[in-house]
């Protein structure tokens, strides 16, 4: 199996090193470097054009360029029927969309949005909680995910990275899109929201820094979010308020805690030792190659990833109109 992964940034760089776990797959890296040590030691071919790339005749794409040129490459591709993987956020604009899910569907491609955390143990725990209806009526939830983007590939400039430039698709709302990915996967369709957004810390970024939004799902579920670039410690977690109890995750303990209202008492769902979080980015490749083997729809297909950008778009448009807008 051929595989050509576009772009070789940090997360093109971790699905290179998980792919090659694999026998019988062959890596192409679309990149405008001419040389690397890594790609030379791990045997990679390296391509400079996307012409070059389709020549290859690879049967699944990685993209993992910047966000603004999601798109454009996929379409390219998935006119070759190449099967795409299109690393989170789908896009930054809705420009071409339907273009791409219609070509999609009538080359029966297999697609997949890269959302991690779909993969991560507590969120999919979470997720049965809720099925199982755990605690009940499920009234607000808070999420919270801060971090110091400096911190986040010290190799690098941050200055110089996607996430830190609006015009590449970059700012905190789009590049932490897993918190509202994962929102939309447990509670489905959003009706209505409210944000406000800006820069307000020091970091030298052509981008917003910081989110406070008010989500209203369908069965009057409200969510509060709060994403931003300068919170140290970093912290990453959510917490479910219901009618018979609470659900709280904390991602750096990797625990799942539901507050008994009966028994009065926390109980402890799932609580992981030791989690590499790797494993989450090994398992989402996996489902995508089984999938593409079974040609089965993935979890995450482009009709899920236009649904959750969607909803993303319009939490940047209500912060910058200032008002409260219906999602439609």
């Amino acid at each position: 199996m051929k595989i050509l992964v576009v772009g070789y940034g940090s997360i093109g760089k971790r699905h290179i090193k998980n792919l090659k776990n694999y026998k019988n797959i062959e890596i192409i890296i679309l990149t405008k470097i001419t040389s690397d040590k890594f790609l030379k030691k791990e045997n990679c071919k390296i391509v400079n054009s996307i012409d070059d790339a389709i020549k290859e005749k690879p049967d699944a794409a990685f993209i993992t360029n910047e966000t603004n040129q999601h798109i454009d490459v996929s379409l390219k591709l998935a006119k070759n029927g190449i099967h795409l993987f299109i690393e989170k956020p789908l896009s930054d604009s809705l420009k071409k969309i339907n273009q791409l899910e219609k070509i999609i569907k009538e080359k029966k491609i297999i697609s997949q949005v890269g959302c991690n955390l779909r993969f991560h143990p507590c969120i999919k725990k979470i997720k049965d909680l809720i099925i199982k209806n755990q605690i009940g009526k499920n009234f607000s939830v808070h999420v919270e995910n801060g971090s110091y983007l400096p911190d986040w590939h010290q190799y690098e400039n941050y200055k110089k990275s996607y996430a830190s430039n609006q015009k590449q698709g970059g700012g905190v709302i789009l590049t932490n899109i897993h918190e509202i990915d994962y929102l939309y996967w447990f509670f489905g369709k959003a009706e209505e929201v409210t944000a406000i957004s800006g820069r307000i810390s020091k970091l030298d970024i052509k981008a917003e820094d910081f989110s406070s939004i008010i989500l209203k799902f369908k069965k009057n579920i409200m969510a509060e979010i709060h994403l931003d670039y300068f919170q140290r410690p970093s912290f990453r977690g959510c917490k479910i308020i219901g009618e018979k109890g609470t659900i709280v995750w904390d991602f750096e303990k990797n625990n799942v805690m539901v507050y008994d209202i009966k028994k009065k008492e926390w109980i402890i769902h799932l609580k992981l030792k030791n989690y590499d979080n790797n494993i989450m980015y090994i398992n989402e490749i996996e489902h995508f190659l089984e999938c593409i083997k079974e040609k089965k729809n993935t979890i995450n297909n482009i009709q899920e990833g236009i649904k959750v950008l969607k909803i993303t778009l319009e939490i940047k448009r209500s912060a910058l109109i200032k008002r409260t807008i219906q999602i439609k």
